[in-house]
């Protein structure tokens, strides 16, 4: 059974740590001055990262959290097969969702985080 605790969430930008498990880039863009090697991700899901359209008029911005979330969400709902390629890397252990945004609690691998815990507790 898979644990909500075995799922985590890391800048992009942040050092490995053995204690990451399996390490997912779920941005659509590749981080901006981040080479390969310091990322030492497992894999790039870009499929499961938000649409460019919903990205850019996000951009970001605190005041757009909330309505960014639920059509974030409204998306996922779209990629079954995306969530589920996600759902089966936990089934092997922790499972780190790496994401570029500066802001550590509105962005993209937050509302993913939910969805996926969501499916888990279900």
């Amino acid at each position: 059974m898979v644990k909500a605790k075995a799922i985590k969430l890391k800048r992009a930008y942040a050092a490995k740590a053995d204690t990451d498990g399996i390490r997912l880039l779920v941005d659509r863009i590749w981080p901006r001055g981040l080479s390969k090697e310091r990322a030492a991700f497992d894999a790039w899901l870009k499929d499961v990262a938000p649409s460019t359209e919903l990205r850019h008029w996000f951009n970001h911005e605190p005041g757009r959290w909330e309505e960014f979330r639920k059509r974030y969400r409204a998306e996922l709902q779209q990629k079954e097969e995306e969530i589920n390629q996600v759902l089966d890397f936990t089934k092997k252990g922790t499972v780190t969702l790496l994401y570029a945004a500066r802001d550590d609690e509105r962005n993209n691998a937050v509302v993913l985080r939910d969805v996926l815990i969501q499916r888990i507790s279900d």
